[in-house]
């Protein structure tokens, strides 16, 4: 049995689409005969949904507060490493561990990264990771659309697998029915300005709304511009049939977009959205923004949805359109669900990781213990990975200052340990 073992972060209240993925991914591959176990890195050592979930599904946790140095959050990935050493790592989006799966990887363990958006973030995990020194590259690089993997392609990295291997969802038994004289329509996602727009979201579905009788909207989510969706449906919003619904559970996905007809995503950029691919495998018709990455994979316009070149004129005139032809919406609706069904299914995903998972156990070198260095000295700070790289000690005399005392209380702690062990 190939064993796995993947890190993640979560807090309270985290939603998106990798929590998502990582939730349906383990489950099938356990199926499948993987022995999976995942690291979490969480905010003050709160537990959020999906460490709950994987824990309640008999999934084997571990949990850290993150560390404040991304040094410390490598150690600690090290260690818990060194205790279980796995067939493969999957550091999935968490920069330490990318870190770490240096010395993983010279263990003889085949590292998995995984490109999860088209973002400066995953653009430098890609420069890191994929392009960088040689000894932090990983093993394989996993891509959910095929313009990520053109993008790691282009550029032909050196002894890196590189696999495109999309989200898949659970393709349910029927279609959302549409209802006479309504267009419902949904945003599903983050509540943030960050990438989703949200405030723009939210006024491009009050405005629309008004504009023809039938039209209403919800949004489902949650997040750190809630307080000003809020602001702007009281002010904006007052003539409109606009209602703030809440987070969603991954389990009530399907039941709410059987009350849909339309999904709006105007976001900058995406990688694959799975709320995307659930919608349309329901039936739902898509109203996306022009953007590169996953989207153009979905959806095309006029063919499985609606393409729009901006947030206001373009986009109201595509929901007047599916309002006043229910003959288009029906056309579009049907060809949504085929395209996923055809190649977006749950099965086709977990098949691909599977096949990549079980090439890596079999080509991995001699093993040997996952050794943790007594000082851990990482590469000069990525500006994009930042937030999820914390480096307090700037200055080397005060690096140096920090490494020795560290070294003096491991000498002090082994030094303890063994007169009480005498």
């Amino acid at each position: 049995m190939t064993s796995v073992t993947f890190c993640a972060y979560d807090e309270p209240n985290s939603v998106g689409g990798p929590l998502s993925w990582l939730e349906r991914l383990l489950p099938a591959l356990r199926e499948s005969g993987f022995d999976c176990r995942c690291l979490f890195l969480t905010h003050h050592g709160e537990t959020g949904p999906c460490l709950e979930r994987m824990v309640a599904n008999g999934f084997e946790c571990e949990q850290v507060a993150c560390h404040p140095l991304s040094a410390d959050r490598v150690r600690w990935v090290l260690e818990k490493i060194h205790q279980r050493p796995p067939d493969v790592f999957v550091p999935n989006l968490v920069v330490a561990a990318y870190f770490a799966a240096r010395w993983i990887r010279a263990a003889g363990i085949p590292t998995v990264g995984v490109l999860h958006s088209d973002d400066p973030f995953y653009q430098a995990i890609q420069e890191e990771f994929v392009f960088g020194a040689r000894h932090y590259q990983v093993s394989a690089i996993a891509c959910v659309s095929d313009e990520l993997r053109q993008q790691v392609e282009r550029r032909n990295p050196r002894d890196v697998w590189v696999r495109q291997i999309p989200y898949g969802v659970p393709l349910p038994d029927s279609s959302v029915q549409r209802e006479t004289g309504k267009l419902r329509v949904a945003y599903v996602g983050r509540l943030a300005e960050e990438q989703k727009r949200i405030s723009e979201v939210t006024r491009a579905l009050c405005r629309v709304s008004s504009k023809a009788d039938g039209i209403e909207a919800r949004m489902y989510g949650d997040g750190p511009a809630r307080s000003e969706v809020e602001r702007i449906l009281a002010s904006e919003g007052v003539n409109s049939n606009v209602c703030l619904m809440g987070r969603v559970e991954p389990s009530e996905m399907y039941r709410v977009m059987q009350q849909c007809d339309v999904l709006v995503l105007l976001s900058d950029y995406e990688g694959l959205p799975i709320a995307l691919l659930e919608a349309m495998a329901c039936g739902v018709v898509p109203v996306c923004l022009n953007m590169r990455s996953g989207i153009p994979e979905l959806v095309q316009d006029g063919v499985t949805g609606l393409v729009v070149e901006n947030r206001k004129s373009a986009f109201d005139q595509a929901i007047l359109r599916l309002h006043a032809d229910p003959a288009l919406w029906q056309r579009l609706s049907r060809a949504a669900r085929e395209r996923v069904t055809s190649a977006y299914g749950h099965a086709v995903s977990v098949d691909r990781w599977a096949k990549l998972l079980h090439q890596l156990d079999r080509s991995s070198l001699a093993r040997k213990p996952v050794s943790t260095p007594r000082t851990i000295r990482l590469p000069e700070q990525n500006p994009a990975l930042a937030a999820a790289d914390p480096r307090a000690i700037e200055t080397p005399l005060a690096h140096r200052l920090y490494q020795r005392s560290r070294m003096f209380a491991g000498r002090l702690k082994r030094s303890l340990a063994s007169l009480l062990g005498s």
